[in-house]
C-alpha cells in the first residue's frame, strides 16, 4: 500500500479528535506551502486550511477560525477553476481525493458559527442564505430561521422551520419556532401528520403542538389544562420539560404558589436543570427567601457559569437586597451570555429604574416585551417606569393596548386599574376594573392590594379588613398580612394587629414596611398616622421604589465594570 501523504495525516488525526496535534502540524505545514506555493497541490492547501481553522474553531478562536475558513474558500474556488474534469468520469486517481475533502456547505456552516459566537449576526446570515436552497441541510435552516427570527424577517424565518419540518418532521424546536410567529396550530401539525400517524405512542404529539399553540397566543388557562392533559397520561408522567413548561405557566398567569411547586417538582426529578431556574429565583426572592435564592444561585453557578440564569438568580438576590449597582451588573453579565434572556432584561431593566436611570431602563422593558408579547410582567416593568416618570399618559396607553391584546382578565383588569389610581380622575373606573378582576379571581393578589389601597384612601376600614380577611383565608401572603395590620390599627385592634405584622415578618424576614408598622405601635403613635402613610405600591414587588439606601456603598466597586455591560 502507498504510504500516507502529510495531508492524509492530519485528515485522520482531524477525524480522530486530535484538535491541538492537528493546530500544530497544519500551522507547520501552511508555513511551509507559504515559503513554496508548489509543495501542495491546491486541493491539499483547501484540507489544511479547513482543518486548521476546524481546531482554532475548536479552541474558540472564532475571529481567527473565520479568516482561515475564509482562505480556505478562496482556494476551493481556485481548485474548481482548474480541476475541469469532474471525478464522475470514473478518473481513478481524483476519486479518493475529492471523496474526502471537507464539504464546502459544511465551511460555510462552520463560519455562521463564528460569526454568531462574534454576535455579528449579519454576516451569519449573509454566509448561509449565500448556500443555494437546494443545498442547505436541515441544521442549517434550522440556523438561518432562528438567525432570521432574531433580525425581525418573520416570513424568511417562517420558510425557513418549514424547511426544516419537511426534512424533518419531528423537529419539536421548529415547530415551537413557527408556533412563536403565530403560524396556526393547525397548520403545523398537519406538516408532521403523516409521521404522528405512521409510528405508535406519539398520539401526544398533536396534544403537544396544541398546548404550545395555547402558550404562544397567550391564553394561559388553556395552555395550562392542555399540559396538564398531557402531564396525567403515564406515559409522559414526569417530564422535566412538561413541568417546567407548567412552572413557567403558571407564574405567567400569576399564580405564584403553583409556579414554585412546579420548579421544585421539575428540580428534583432533575438535579442539573437550568432552564426556568431564572423565574423560580425570582420567584423565591418576591417571596423573601433570599437564603435560598442565595443556595440556588451557588447550585445553578456549578451546573454552569456560561448560562444566562445563574447571573440572574445572584442578580434577584442582590436586588431584593437593594443592592442595585451589583443587580444592575448580574443582570447585564446575563445578558451578554444569552442576549435573549428575558428574565435577565427585567431583572436589569428593574435595577436602572430603581437607580433612577428611567429611560434606559424603558429601552430594557421594551425589549423584553418583543421577545415576549405575551407575558404581562414585561408591560407591568414598563408601565411602572412610565409612573415613575410621571407619564402617567404613556401608561395608560400602554395598559388599554395590553388589555386589548392579552384580553380581559383579573391580570390585565389589575394593570389597567393601578394605572388608574394614579390619576384623580379614574378612581371611579379603578373600583370597577378591580372589582370585576375580584369577581374572576378572588384571591388574586395584586387585585386585592390594589383593591385595599382604594379603600384605606376612602378609610373604610372595615370593609379593607373584611376583604383581607377573605383573600387570606386559602393562603398566606407577607403583603396582605401586612395590610391588615395596618388596616387594624387604623380601627384601633392593636393586639391583633400585632399579631398580623408578626405573621407578615415571619414570611419574610427583611419586609420593612411590617417592622416599621411594629415600631410606630411600639411608639403608640396616633393610629391616623400609620395609614396616611400606608401606600401600598407592590406592583412588582418592589416596594423600595427609587429607594436606593444601601445600595451605593457598592456603586464604586461596580462602576468601571459597568461601562463593558451596555444593551448589547
Amino acid at each position: 500500500a502507498a504510504s500516507m501523504s502529510v495531508v492524509e495525516h492530519v485528515r485522520e488525526m482531524a477525524s480522530a479528535g486530535l484538535h491541538s496535534n492537528v493546530r500544530l502540524l497544519s500551522g507547520l505545514l501552511l508555513t511551509m506551502s507559504g515559503n513554496n506555493p508548489e509543495l501542495f497541490s491546491p486541493s491539499q492547501k483547501y484540507q489544511l486550511l479547513v482543518y486548521h481553522a476546524d481546531s482554532l474553531f475548536h479552541d474558540k478562536e472564532y475571529r481567527n477560525a473565520v479568516s482561515k475558513y475564509t482562505m480556505a474558500l478562496q482556494q476551493k474556488k481556485a481548485l474548481s477553476k482548474t480541476s475541469k474534469v469532474r471525478p464522475s468520469t470514473g478518473n481513478a486517481a481524483s476519486t479518493p481525493q475529492s471523496q474526502c475533502l471537507p464539504s464546502e456547505i459544511e465551511v460555510k456552516y462552520k463560519m455562521a458559527e463564528c460569526y454568531t459566537m462574534l454576535k455579528q449576526d449579519k454576516d451569519a446570515i449573509a454566509i448561509l442564505d449565500g448556500i443555494p436552497s437546494r443545498q442547505r441541510t436541515p441544521k442549517i435552516n434550522m440556523m438561518l430561521a432562528n438567525l432570521y427570527k432574531k433580525a425581525g424577517q418573520e416570513r424568511s424565518s417562517v420558510t425557513s422551520y418549514k424547511e426544516v419540518l419537511r426534512q424533518c418532521p419531528l423537529a419539536l424546536d421548529a415547530i415551537l419556532g413557527l408556533l412563536s410567529l403565530s403560524v396556526k396550530g393547525a397548520e403545523v401539525a398537519s406538516m408532521t401528520m403523516n409521521v404522528i400517524q405512521s409510528i405508535p405512542n406519539l398520539d401526544w404529539l398533536s396534544v403537544w403542538i396544541k398546548a404550545y399553540a395555547f402558550v404562544h397566543t397567550g391564553d394561559n388557562t388553556r395552555a395550562i389544562n392542555t399540559i396538564c392533559s398531557l402531564e396525567k397520561k403515564s406515559l409522559l408522567r414526569d417530564n422535566v420539560d412538561l413541568l417546567g413548561s407548567l412552572a413557567d405557566l403558571y407564574f405567567r398567569a400569576g399564580d405564584n404558589k403553583n409556579s414554585i411547586l412546579k420548579f421544585e417538582q421539575a428540580q428534583m426529578l432533575d438535579p442539573y436543570l437550568i432552564k426556568g431556574m431564572d423565574v423560580y429565583g425570582y420567584l423565591l426572592a418576591r417571596e423573601g427567601r433570599l437564603e435560598d435564592v442565595e443556595n440556588l444561585g451557588c447550585r445553578l453557578f456549578n451546573i454552569s457559569d456560561q448560562h444566562a440564569e445563574p447571573w440572574v438568580v445572584s442578580g434577584c438576590h442582590s436586588f431584593y437586597s437593594k443592592r442595585y449597582s451589583r443587580a444592575l451588573y448580574l443582570g447585564a453579565k446575563a445578558i451578554q451570555l444569552n442576549s435573549n434572556s428575558v428574565q435577565a432584561l427585567l431583572l436589569k431593566g428593574a435595577a436602572l429604574r430603581n437607580m433612577g436611570r428611567v429611560q434606559e431602563a424603558i429601552i430594557h422593558f421594551r425589549e423584553a416585551i418583543r421577545l415576549a408579547p405575551c407575558r404581562l410582567d414585561c408591560y407591568e416593568g414598563l408601565i411602572e417606569c412610565y409612573l415613575a416618570s410621571n407619564s402617567i399618559r404613556e401608561a395608560m396607553v400602554m395598559a388599554n393596548n395590553v388589555y386589548k391584546t392579552l384580553g380581559a382578565n383579573a391580570q390585565t383588569l389589575t394593570l389597567l386599574a393601578t394605572v388608574c389610581l394614579e390619576d384623580p380622575v379614574t378612581q371611579e373606573k379603578a373600583k370597577t376594573l378591580l372589582d370585576k378582576a375580584l369577581t374572576q379571581r378572588p384571591d388574586y393578589i395584586k387585585a386585592v392590594v390594589k383593591k385595599a389601597e382604594l379603600l384605606s384612601r376612602e378609610q373604610k376600614y372595615e370593609d379593607g379588613i373584611a376583604l383581607l380577611r377573605n383573600a387570606l383565608a386559602n393562603q398566606s401572603d407577607c403583603v396582605l398580612h401586612r395590610i391588615l395590620g395596618d388596616f387594624l390599627v387604623a380601627v384601633n385592634e392593636y393586639q391583633e394587629a400585632m399579631d398580623q405584622y408578626s405573621i407578615a415578618l415571619s414570611l419574610d424576614p427583611n419586609d420593612q414596611k411590617s417592622l416599621e408598622g411594629m415600631q410606630k405601635m411600639e411608639k403608640e403613635e396616633s393610629p391616623t398616622d400609620a395609614t396616611q402613610e400606608e401606600d401600598v405600591d407592590d406592583m412588582e414587588g418592589s416596594g423600595e421604589e427609587g429607594d436606593l439606601e444601601g445600595s451605593d456603598s457598592e456603586a464604586a466597586q461596580w462602576a468601571d465594570q459597568e461601562q463593558w455591560f451596555g444593551m448589547q
